[in-house]
């Protein structure tokens, strides 16, 4: 009989050939585990009572089983590609009761549609898992993995894990913005705002560390006020909106900024800030450039722009979701992600900081 350590053992030893750049670097498979919102969500929050799912059609219409899976997206999102890239099987959503046995080895995605920093963000969603929780889970998983293949092996699995960590965008959303003069917009201006969600953002961040990762990836918010669901309430002649592009203006740097003190104050390089705001801006600014047709009108939705409600069977639907930049009012589209993937993985310091995702696996690889 093969014991479950044997098959920790040759998961371990498990390699695959990355290409960096006219090197050819072995770096071991290692655990993936995702945090944050519903840009990394794939399917927790089909297992909760919420309005914020994704598990109607056409939700899912590009996905390999076209069918919805709770990713917002058309297909893949992005850790998917990311494990794709990797050649690593693709996570399981920490709810699913599939996530048992060898599958634990694998990691998990914490994350859940709806939430942000802030414990009051999103709570008209009501039943989401808050960053918090998502951490205790984190927990809760490294205690199932220790009964299942010991101490000091689920140790070594979390220690050489890459964690991806998406959040800050609901918090202007689905928070700061969501109603005109919101409990969080009478009790802050919004430069004081930014740097008090940084700073809870960085107890998030400093507790994740407690847990044992040392590789975290951690993404800044898109153009907020150039998603098509605020363009349909917000813009006359697709003009991205203007309170929420200074949010993302503010917010953005600051984050690198609180990754760099962090990085300081540990004695190593355990954060890597991905600028997803250049990224993003990248193909709204220029997306013939890219492929697309279109980097305002959603491909699914209804009203201004696509941008109205949620995306239903009932939505206007393109026919190549290939040629829009935003698959719904907010998500990109799976081509989209694709293109973010790229600039994680071989983005130079405009993008990443600081360093791109092949450069950090290089690195490990050479430990």
């Amino acid at each position: 009989m093969i014991s479950f350590v044997n098959i920790l053992s040759c998961f371990s030893v498990f390699l695959f050939i990355l290409a960096f750049g006219d090197l050819a670097v072995r770096v071991e498979a290692r655990a993936f585990f995702v945090f944050g919102d519903s840009l990394v969500d794939n399917g927790n929050n089909n297992y909760l009572v919420t309005t914020a799912r994704a598990d109607a059609p056409p939700y899912g219409i590009d996905y390999p089983t076209h069918r919805p899976t709770g990713r917002f997206s058309n297909g893949l999102n992005i850790p998917d590609i990311i494990s794709e890239e990797m050649g690593w099987e693709p996570t399981l959503p920490y709810l699913s009761p599939e996530l048992r046995g060898s599958k634990l080895l694998v990691g998990a995605n914490f994350a859940s549609a709806g939430v942000g920093v802030l414990n009051d963000t999103g709570i008209q969603f009501v039943n989401i898992i808050r960053i918090y929780q998502q951490l205790n889970y984190f927990e809760e998983y490294q205690q199932r993995l220790r009964a299942e293949i010991g101490v000091d092996e689920a140790r070594k699995v979390v220690n050489e894990s890459l964690v991806l960590i998406t959040l800050g965008g609901n918090d202007f959303v689905n928070n700061y913005y969501l109603v005109p003069y919101s409990a969080r917009s009478r009790q802050y201006s919004l430069p004081d705002y930014v740097p008090f969600v940084i700073s809870e953002y960085k107890k998030v961040l400093r507790r994740l560390y407690t847990l044992g990762v040392l590789r975290v990836i951690v993404t800044g918010t898109g153009p907020l006020g150039c998603v098509p669901a605020e363009l349909a309430l917000h813009s006359r002649n697709g003009e991205c909106a203007e309170e929420l592009m200074e949010a993302a203006q503010l917010y953005n740097p600051q984050l690198q900024d609180m990754l760099k003190d962090l990085n300081d104050e540990i004695g190593r390089k355990v954060f890597i800030a991905a600028n997803t705001n250049q990224m993003h801006m990248d193909f709204i600014s220029e997306p013939q450039r890219f492929g697309f047709i279109t980097s305002k009108i959603a491909c699914c939705g209804q009203g201004p722009y696509n941008g109205i409600g949620l995306c239903t069977p009932f939505s206007n639907l393109c026919p190549n979701r290939d040629l829009y930049v935003f698959w719904d009012p907010f998500h990109p589209s799976e081509k989209a992600n694709r293109i973010i993937v790229q600039q994680i993985l071989n983005g130079d310091n405009k993008y990443m900081h600081p360093m791109n995702l092949r450069t950090m696996l290089a690195m490990d690889s050479k430990a």
